[in-house]
């Protein structure tokens, strides 16, 4: 099995810190679009989830995150730095790839939304996209073979697994 993301903006759950996802969640509770026992919940249920990456096979995991996801700060300095030394850890595992799509990128940024994409052991590939109020999911190969040709585009316009890393250890450093 193989997964392959994108994010714009925070930090994909699958990588997120418990402190990370309990700051994110914990904000949309005093907005009051959920409530305190729904955004513990979030988090236990996010924690299950990464579960899947530490089994004895676990998945292939490719991730490039838009530049915002490591710029944008979630919490106290204290947690950002944990989220980015997890991040660097994500890289260093022999069953994944982290890549970050740089603002320079500009225009030539192939997808604009963040994407799922999930290779299920017969080969076929599944897409799962989310918008600000609805996600979507689509099996169709007419519609999932382009956005897997978007991803594969952006994986070759975003910077190197290596270059990613280096961006993530200045920004621990705090350099810009």
């Amino acid at each position: 099995m193989e997964l392959r993301l994108y994010q714009i903006g925070v930090v994909p759950g699958l990588l997120q810190t418990p402190e990370y996802a309990q700051v994110l969640t914990n904000s949309v509770a005093r907005r009051g679009a959920i409530s305190p026992e729904q955004a513990t919940e979030r988090v236990a249920f996010l924690a299950e989830r990464q579960a899947a990456l530490e089994r004895a096979r676990p998945p292939m995991v490719m991730v490039v995150m838009d530049e915002s996801c490591v710029r944008r700060w979630v919490g106290d300095d204290e947690i950002m730095d944990a989220q980015l030394a997890r991040l660097v850890e994500f890289a260093a595992r022999p069953n994944t790839m982290l890549q970050i799509a740089p603002f320079t990128m500009g225009e030539h940024r192939p997808i604009t939304l963040p994407v799922n994409l999930l290779t299920l052991a017969d080969r076929s590939v599944v897409c799962y996209a989310e918008a600000a109020t609805q996600g979507h999911f689509d099996r169709e190969h007419t519609s999932v073979a382009p956005m897997l040709t978007a991803y594969h585009q952006l994986q070759a316009e975003a910077l190197s697994q290596a270059e990613s890393v280096a961006v993530i250890n200045q920004l621990r450093k705090g350099t810009p």
